[in-house]
């Protein structure tokens, strides 16, 4: 799987750590101008503008006291400094037990074309892989696409599917889900829900009422509520996290297509400016390319040169 990542990552290491490399090459001595080129560098990889302003100051701090004199340490260092926005944070992990007469809930959300649906067709089988008894909700009813496509994951996955005619009350499925998840003795209820734009008010406000209903069935439902987002989006990604995690609450962050951009550093971006947890990434088409997140293992993929 770390083979699989660094392949994931090979667009953003040929458009990023190339590109450091060359710099550091250019000047023998770690200096002022060296430190404005890898900083743009860092911005051209998506970091961000704030971020990588904070990881230059730290390899500033480095040369001023006298820690880096010159540009060999360099890339030593900036993988220290990129992995120190983690903070220590431990691998994420997808595991949770069963609560006591009901499953447990994984209310999945984000725009049109993240990903969304193939993502919770693909968490579904690796719950299956585990025997454990999986229930999907098709729950985004605004697209006959989105529940044919559910069902479709469902038969693969070897999960049971409920859903509804296209137009009906996406929190009335949930509803009917919950009650069929609850009665089967299932482990776990994943929960597909409609994509439009994040910036249509009327999204956030039924989001805001599946939840109320499952509220309404178990208190502290639903356990996670995950917001899959296209890591090609670069920029557009932050703000969408930030948009959805005001409206509903966010416990974590599934990131699809990574290895299709060049702008991988949006992984930093986002635990940077926002803090909330990468649960899963997307590294390959393959049914089995869903790994979770492991911040030691990104820089390192990342920095890979082999």
């Amino acid at each position: 799987m770390f083979r699989k990542l660094a392949d994931a990552l090979k667009k953003t290491r040929t458009g990023m750590v190339r590109k450091l490399s060359a710099v550091v090459s250019r000047h023998p001595r770690a200096d002022e101008e060296m430190l404005e080129e890898l900083e743009e560098v860092l911005i051209g990889a998506d970091i961000g503008v704030e971020t990588s302003e904070k990881i230059i100051r730290g390899l500033r701090e480095s040369i001023r006291r006298g820690d880096l004199i010159d540009s060999e340490g360099v890339k030593v260092l900036l993988k220290q400094q990129i992995l120190a926005i983690w903070d220590g944070s431990a691998p994420a992990t997808m595991e949770f037990t069963k609560p006591e007469g009901r499953p447990y809930v994984i209310m999945v959300v984000g725009v049109n074309g993240t990903g969304k649906t193939t993502m919770i067709g693909k968490l579904a089988k690796r719950y299956r892989d585990l025997d454990r008894k999986v229930v999907l909700a098709a729950a985004d009813t605004f697209r006959a696409a989105a529940i044919e496509q559910l069902a479709i994951w469902a038969k693969r996955a070897g999960a049971e599917l409920v859903k509804h005619q296209p137009g009906a009350d996406p929190a009335s499925v949930v509803f009917d889900a919950f009650c069929a998840a609850q009665s089967r003795g299932a482990n776990l209820l994943i929960i597909d829900t409609a994509g439009r734009l994040h910036t249509k008010v009327n999204l956030m406000e039924q989001l805001k009422k599946i939840k109320r209903v499952l509220g309404k069935q178990a208190e502290g439902t639903p356990d996670e509520t995950i917001l899959v987002l296209d890591a090609t989006t670069g920029q557009n990604a932050i703000a969408q996290a930030d948009y959805f995690n005001q409206a509903i609450g966010l416990t974590g962050i599934a990131l699809t297509k990574l290895d299709g951009t060049a702008k991988g550093g949006i992984v930093v971006a986002i635990k940077d400016n926002l803090n909330i947890p990468i649960k899963m990434v997307g590294i390959g088409e393959g049914v089995d390319d869903l790994k979770e997140f492991d911040p030691s293992e990104f820089v390192n993929a990342l920095f890979n040169e082999e």
